[in-house]
């Protein structure tokens, strides 16, 4: 089953367990993908549908912080819940130890230095933790390792 199908079957449920968040999170998430398909006039297969959902779990987790220094606690609540529905969605996440494997691995590949190759190290390691990790992470774990 396509992730589309399964973003349709969760829509149905939601809507007959009347669970808002879960529904008004995959109408969403559903409406993106559709606006995406109506833009590059072709069909998106489930790399891209998850490329989607992980720019929206990227939107919900920068809307938290905001929230979190706004003092915002409903809106707090209502994110986490809309995050925890996305993340159902999106492979198993990789540890920071992970990520710093693979970025060790990186560096050596392409003998990184300074943080002046972290364009080099960045287009090593994003393809390989698409989906798993935030590139947020990758850099930070970078950063740390070439300092």
């Amino acid at each position: 089953m396509s992730l589309k199908e399964t973003l349709l079957g969760d829509l149905k449920k939601a809507m007959k367990e009347k669970d808002n968040i879960a529904k008004s999170t995959v109408t969403m998430v559903r409406a993106a993908i559709l606006q995406i398909e109506k833009d590059t006039k072709k069909e998106l297969d489930d790399t891209e549908i998850l490329d989607v959902v992980a720019k929206q779990v990227k939107q919900r987790r920068d809307s938290l912080n905001e929230f979190v220094k706004a003092g915002r606690d409903d809106l707090v609540e209502e994110t986490k819940a809309e995050l925890d529905v996305l993340m159902k969605y999106l492979p198993k996440q990789l540890s920071k130890e992970e990520v710093k494997e693979i970025v060790k691995e990186a560096i050596d590949k392409v003998g990184a230095k300074t943080v002046k190759d972290m364009g080099k190290i960045m287009s090593e390691v994003m393809p390989k933790v698409k989906g798993k990790t935030d590139g947020k992470v990758v850099n930070e774990v970078a950063r740390e390792l070439l300092n």
